[in-house]
């Protein structure tokens, strides 16, 4: 059954600026109107309650009926004289069992079809190339499963595909000769598990550095040289701890095809250096392995290299969650320079267009955009271009923003000045506006408005503009060292960074957090990707 992606805060903001669930009144689907989600399935008490409140909020602005020149007025338009019919007949619906189930079996047959939609939208886009490897075939259905779809409903629907289109399911590669082929010299093993371990040596991963990712492709590599599962985790696991205690020396023995850069001792004894220049020696070091990169839709994707830095904030104006600090220790990863735009969402969501803020164009940043929804354009677009695309997380997003230098800001700690980024100014009418600074903008700015802005690697619009979704689900930060966080698997609320062009200065700090229910969405929130690195 369909979810309804609306909160319902309590009380109700009296701004309809603040709170999307008002204009759902005409929505066909009733749970919707009265801002429901069926999967809960509400009690007769919640829903007489949500209609109340409803009805309640409408009748405070029905003077606003002679006011038409008020702009609240122009935006509530036809919502003063029809929401308490919308609104009652979805009350009767639903409070009657027989009608209530005949809704919700409608919206499960929506649902289902929207899925296989999805899921067929996916399938076309793994097999545009005339093939369907198996890890584009287990990574279908893995999404169809998300979907809600049956593995009987998948594999007919991968099949009948593949025969309609003529593709063809891709032949396994042998592992073995690429292995032998990289020893060179005729060089080769009869025993898969040398191999599997030599495969693990020209990595130069090690426990640090491994992905959860990196891992399975592992596993399934061993898997097709003969290995048992469980086996070939025994052996990961044990050419990780070797790694642990491998000289210098020994790490170099091979030359490995992937690396991971590290701050060595040899950097305190450089010298003096200016204050960016950690970040650029490591963009330096690492930059020539992985290139930036320039994709249809995300736009410029920017390469972020490995590093160590301080999470949170001690500062004085700093809340309580900004703190303790702690360190934290990443890999490396793209990270798009451009908050994702309208243009670019409505390729995945022609139906946004409607949502759209007055004034906003194609190069502003998408906005009324729950992280839900932005976790499917991650998916949507991962399939299209076959790379790992996907929301940054918490820690990602902050390094992204500060570099290693511990700066307050994205381009460091400069206070108060209009060309560094949107926010609250003269343009604005909050209590809070600074009426001594224009930032030329009264709402949401295009995308790479401030170039002056621009972080330690180069990211445009990370303080300001719009909020921008994060991965992780919020928790309290927690004083020991992290590699790699990623937060809470499952929670309430998900964070989102950054500042929008409704927050005052200060909250454009790159240590401030916020968060909402997941399914929350406003006209100053967005998001913009992460690429992993493959």
């Amino acid at each position: 059954m369909a979810r309804c992606e609306i909160s319902f805060p309590t009380p109700l903001p009296d701004d309809p600026h603040k709170w999307d669930g008002w204009n759902k009144y005409q929505s066909s689907n009733f749970y919707e109107r009265l801002c429901l989600d069926p999967r809960a399935n509400p009690s007769n008490e919640v829903i007489e309650e949500h209609c109340r409140e409803l009805l309640r909020w409408w009748q405070k602005k029905l003077p606003l009926k002679n006011q038409p020149s008020n702009p609240l007025a122009q935006l509530l338009r036809a919502g003063l004289e029809e929401s308490s019919r919308y609104l009652t007949e979805a009350r009767v619906e639903l409070l009657d069992p027989g009608r209530r189930r005949a809704v919700d079996d409608k919206l499960a047959a929506q649902e289902h079809e929207e899925a296989m939609a999805e899921f067929q939208k996916y399938l076309l886009f793994a097999i545009a190339d005339g093939t369907l490897t198996a890890d584009q075939e287990k990574n279908l259905m893995r999404f169809g499963s998300e979907q809600g779809l049956t593995k009987e409903q998948m594999l007919s629907q991968i099949e009948a595909k593949l025969k309609e289109s003529g593709a063809q399911r891709a032949e396994p590669v042998a592992p073995r000769s690429a292995v032998s082929s990289a020893k060179g010299d005729g060089e080769t093993s009869s025993n898969p598990q040398e191999e599997f371990l030599r495969m693990l040596r020209l990595s130069g991963l090690d426990d640090m550095a491994m992905t959860d990712d990196q891992r399975d492709a592992f596993i399934n590599m061993a898997e097709n040289l003969g290995l048992e599962a469980d086996e070939a985790e025994d052996l990961v696991d044990l050419y990780l701890e070797g790694t642990n205690g491998a000289s210098p020396a020994e790490a170099a023995s091979e030359t490995p095809q992937i690396e991971v850069s590290r701050p060595g001792p040899r950097e305190a004894e450089d010298g003096p250096v200016v204050e960016a220049s950690p970040v650029e020696g490591k963009v330096a070091a690492e930059h020539g392995r992985h290139a930036n990169f320039q994709d249809p839709l995300a736009g410029e994707m920017l390469f972020v290299p490995s590093g160590e830095f301080m999470m949170g904030s001690d500062a004085i104006e700093a809340a309580p969650n900004e703190r303790p600090m702690f360190g934290v220790t990443l890999n490396h990863f793209y990270l798009s320079r451009h908050l994702i735009t309208n243009a670019a969402y409505e390729q995945f969501q022609p139906s946004h267009l409607r949502k759209r803020i007055p004034g906003a164009g194609d190069r502003h940043p998408v906005v009324h955009v729950s992280s839900l929804e932005a976790i499917k354009f991650c998916q949507w677009l991962s399939a299209r271009t076959r790379k790992k695309y996907r929301l940054p997380t918490e820690a990602e997003w902050e390094y992204a923003a500060r570099g290693t230098d511990g700066r307050k800001y994205p381009w460091g700690n400069y206070e108060g000045r209009g060309d560094l980024a949107n926010f609250a100014d003269c343009n604005t009418d909050f209590a809070w506006s600074d009426r001594d600074i224009d930032d030329g903008y009264p709402v949401t700015s295009p995308v790479g408005a401030f170039p002056l802005g621009a972080s330690a690697f180069g990211m445009e619009d990370m303080a300001g503009n719009v909020w921008e979704w994060c991965l992780d689900y919020y928790e309290p930060y927690r004083p020991a060292p992290k590699a790699n966080p990623r937060g809470s698997a499952m929670g309430n609320r998900r964070v989102y960074r950054g500042g929008s062009w409704k927050s005052r200065f200060n909250s454009l700090r790159a240590t401030v957090r916020g968060s909402n229910v997941p399914t929350f969405s406003c006209n100053d929130l967005g998001f913009r990707v992460v690429c992993e690195c493959e």
